[in-house]
Parts: structure tokens; C-alpha cells; sequence
């Protein structure tokens, strides 16, 4: 399982630092060199899908680690 979190922080994907709720938009907008507000909006479109979009923000959300590197899902499972 530690694996599987390391590839993760492998990644390059952290929460931004110019976070309004779960950091999310921010970490991608870091990531991908795009404009916060963009895909901050990107991100609330995406939720007019119905299940898929908060589905997968909260996904999102347990698995993209801290701009320290600890993820949500590891500490709930205690890894």
C-alpha cells in the first residue's frame, strides 16, 4: 500500500497554496502552468454532472497529498 501512495506523491501533484476549499484547482493549476481561476471554474462545471463531478473532486480530494506530502487517504488507513 505504501507504494501505491508514493507513486502518488511521485506524481508532482500537491494541493496549491492558493487553495479556497480543498486546494484541488490550485495543485492542478500549479501542476499544469494554467491560470487558478480557470480551473477553478472548470472544476464547478464539472460538477453539473451528475455523481461524476463531486465523485471525482472528492476522489481527488483523499488522494492528492499535502504541500507536505501527506495524503488523507494513507493517515485514514494508517499506513
Amino acid at each position: 500500500m505504501n507504494n501505491f501512495f508514493d507513486s502518488l506523491r511521485g506524481l508532482g501533484f500537491r494541493r496549491g497554496p492558493r487553495r479556497l476549499v480543498g486546494g484541488i484547482a490550485g495543485g492542478i493549476a500549479d501542476k499544469l502552468g494554467l491560470n487558478v481561476w480557470l480551473v477553478r471554474a472548470l472544476v464547478l462545471a464539472s460538477f453539473l454532472l451528475p455523481v461524476l463531478g463531486v465523485g471525482a473532486y472528492l476522489a481527488v480530494w483523499i488522494l492528492t497529498p499535502w504541500q507536505d506530502g501527506s495524503i488523507p487517504a494513507e493517515r485514514v488507513l494508517g499506513s
